[in-house]
């Protein structure tokens, strides 16, 4: 087997550039176990051997609050699941020596054999360090790297080679803890399982990392000791401080600051003097999501159109070779339609990760959180949750991918379970249908057009509601502490092309291989609910739409598409669920429709095309099928669908979770059916009170 080595160290120091610097483009993404922290490795071609390289994810510091935090700790130490590596190489920014030292004195604390490639030399210029000097003091190989053009690399090599037959060191304190921190230390070491090491180190990482609501997945026994050691209304505070003064304190006494600022460094004060001005910063970073929003409504759009077009194209030359048929109806209608509807989603993907990607890679989204973490606070939400709401606009799918900007589970789920409130673009059809049918468009209120001032509103509806749901559920399902947004505002650099190309890659590669899976298979099933039974007995009672005679069987293939629609399981269902919507002012055929929508918010529109035998192509402008809603007709002649109507059914539509593609990628970023299960019914629940209290409250108020 290879020896397996690990990468680590702060955010922002080059270590995923030197990652694709030593391993190319042969790296394999998937994830750590239990958790969304994705995991990179790669072989490496060594002059005598070959290993195994781990990207770790980038930390400040290796104490942790959540599972994700947690993941570096088992990836450097072997906890778990994750085997342990034989080398730690540890890369330190030599622009911001002082900080980055941190992290290694902890590495060193736990017994880790390390590296320091020491970075961005270039940038540090007069004050790099000396590496020899700084290998003496830290007792360990320094390597000065230029990741971004390989200088040094072949150097790092020899170096990882010769120290993996090296001796693994003692574990050593940078301090001398006091007496009680010792008697608690040891407490702790006592209670480790057989094979953690007991290390001082690992010790002081439990003592400062668990307590108050922290995430970690810990033995019983180290649970119960920390809680006994380590009171909850103390949650470790004076360990804290004389823990990391105490490496702060010898980090001061050897390492001489900068004698003065980098090129780099006065370039970003100088920017970010405007970039993070409370009324300029907040003006640039709205054209920027200006720009974002225009590329997921707009140049996004000819790219889903050429999708849309070449599986129509393969669906009709498959329906060509194959002759018709229900085998041929299932490939075309529930493979092939139900692949484009995930495929369809890629060009907006790409487009958000890519300006993600050069956002992250800038140095931009630090600032971001910055100018909005304390308005997403006030609502229990991280700084970081904006991009992934405002991206909830376009479609939820990507929007819920860009959550792993964040580090901590619950901001992560807390995001994830409002972003679908937002109006996504899927809504756009439903909304354009139901107010060009129920809504004059000459009609004003208070000097506004109704239909543009219905739009604009159900916008400004999805927000205030996305705001409203994260801060109840800040408060109950997803309660925590409020803590501060901690970040480094790294110097602005130009974005690495290849490096978010790859990031791109990987994004779109994971969605169309794991949740693109169970919306197929969800998109065939509903497609067997709205074309199954093939052929019907004789209807009674409610299941005899739009029979008109007690004629015996009659064949599916001799029926139109609609008269098959309506002996469906689906229509079956939509009489089902009609006691329950019924409040709501829909009747069976909207039913019929929100369950056809369940595959994708827009199909709405074609399924009740097929119910009004417009026809399948049926879309939000079909003046037919606007008409014949507009001139339904109750029992008793009156209007079955009525302007009031048409508001419920918005609102409904605004707040329901009719996406079975936001349901997938919800269950793939939570690795479990818990959140998913729980998001559709807080959102279906949510959507029938609210459009209950629109169609009766109107009611009262005298509305048709």
């Amino acid at each position: 087997m290879n020896a397996r080595i690990a990468l680590a160290g702060n955010p922002n120091t080059g270590k995923t550039t030197l990652f694709n610097r030593l391993t190319g483009s042969q790296a394999r993404v998937g994830n750590y176990p239990g958790v969304t922290v994705e995991l990179a490795t790669a072989e490496l071609a060594l002059a005598q051997r070959r290993v195994t390289v781990v990207d770790v994810p980038g930390s400040y510091s290796l104490a942790a609050r959540s599972q994700e935090e947690q993941v570096a700790i088992d990836a450097l130490l072997g906890l778990g699941d994750a085997p342990r590596p034989e080398l730690v190489v540890c890369c330190v920014d030599a622009t911001n020596l002082s900080r980055n030292l941190y992290f290694v004195l902890q590495a060193q604390e736990l017994g880790l054999k390390l590296v320091i490639a020491l970075t961005m030399i270039d940038e540090a210029a007069a004050d790099t360090p000396n590496a020899e000097q700084l290998s003496a003091l830290l007792g360990c190989a320094v390597v000065g790297v230029i990741a971004r053009t390989g200088q040094g690399v072949d150097e790092l090599k020899k170096v990882v080679e010769r120290e993996l037959a090296a001796e693994m060191p003692r574990p050593a304190l940078r301090f001398e803890p006091t007496p009680a921190l010792r008697t608690r230390i040891e407490a702790i070491k006592a209670s480790f399982p057989q094979d953690w090491p007991a290390s001082d180190g690992l010790a002081l990482w439990a003592i400062t990392s668990a307590g108050g609501d922290d995430e970690l997945v810990l033995p019983e026994s180290l649970r119960a000791a920390l809680t006994r050691e380590i009171p909850n209304d103390e949650a470790g505070c004076e360990v804290d401080d004389e823990t990391v003064l105490g490496r702060y304190r010898w980090i001061d006494a050897n390492i001489k600051p900068p004698t003065k600022s980098t090129k780099a460094r006065e370039l970003t004060e100088r920017v970010d003097k405007v970039l993070i001005h409370p009324v300029f910063g907040f003006a640039i970073f709205l054209a920027v999501q200006l720009l974002l929003f225009k590329a997921l409504f707009t140049w996004a759009e000819p790219l889903m159109d050429v999708i849309e077009g070449a599986f129509s194209a393969l669906g009709e030359q498959v329906q060509a070779l194959l002759g018709e048929g229900i085998v041929t109806e299932l490939i075309v209608e529930g493979v092939i339609g139900g692949a484009g509807s995930v495929v369809v989603f890629l060009p907006q993907i790409l487009f958000l990760f890519f300006f993600v990607g050069m956002m992250e890679d800038s140095g931009y989204m630090a600032r971001v959180a910055y100018l909005m973490d304390r308005i997403m606070k006030s609502m229990g939400l991280h700084g970081r949750a904006f991009v992934p709401m405002l991206s909830g606009f376009a479609c939820a799918v990507p929007a819920i991918m860009a959550t792993r900007t964040m580090e901590r589970q619950r901001d992560r789920l807390l995001t994830m379970m409002v972003v679908p409130l937002m109006t996504c673009s899927a809504r756009l059809p439903v909304y354009t249908l139901v107010i060009g049918a129920f809504f004059s468009p000459t009609a004003k209120a208070l000097g506004i057009p109704v239909q543009g001032g219905l739009m604009v509103a159900l916008y400004l509806f999805s927000v205030v509601i996305a705001l409203l749901a994260a801060f109840v559920l800040s408060k109950t399902m997803l309660p925590t502490t409020s803590s501060a947004l901690i970040l480094e505002l790294p110097p602005y650099r130009l974005p690495r092309l290849g490096d978010v190309a790859r990031m791109m890659w990987q994004r779109a590669k994971a969605f169309l291989q794991e949740a693109g899976t169970v919306i197929l298979a969800a998109s065939i099933v509903l497609w067997a609910l709205l074309n199954f039974p093939r052929q019907h007995d004789q209807p009674t009672g409610h299941v005899a739409i739009h029979a008109q005679s007690a004629s015996a069987q009659v064949a599916a293939e001799e029926l139109p598409a609609s008269d098959l629609l309506n002996h469906s399981y689906g229509a079956r269902l939509g009489h089902a669920i009609e006691p329950v919507i019924a409040p709501l002012g829909f009747d069976w055929k909207i039913g019929v429709g929100i369950i056809g929508a369940f595959a994708a918010r827009e199909v709405f529109v074609a399924t009740m095309g097929v119910v009004y035998s417009v026809g399948e192509d049926a879309d939000e402008e079909s003046e037919g099928l606007r008409d014949k809603l507009r001139n339904e007709a109750k029992p008793n002649g009156q209007p079955a669908y009525t302007p009031l109507v048409g508001l419920s059914l918005m609102v409904f539509f605004a707040l329901a979770c009719q996406c079975v593609s936001t349901l997938a990628v919800v269950k793939r970023e939570t690795r479990g059916w818990k959140w998913p299960i729980f998001l559709f019914t807080y959102m279906t629940g949510l959507a029938w009170v609210c459009s209950f209290l629109v169609y009766q409250g109107g009611k009262l108020l005298g509305f048709s």
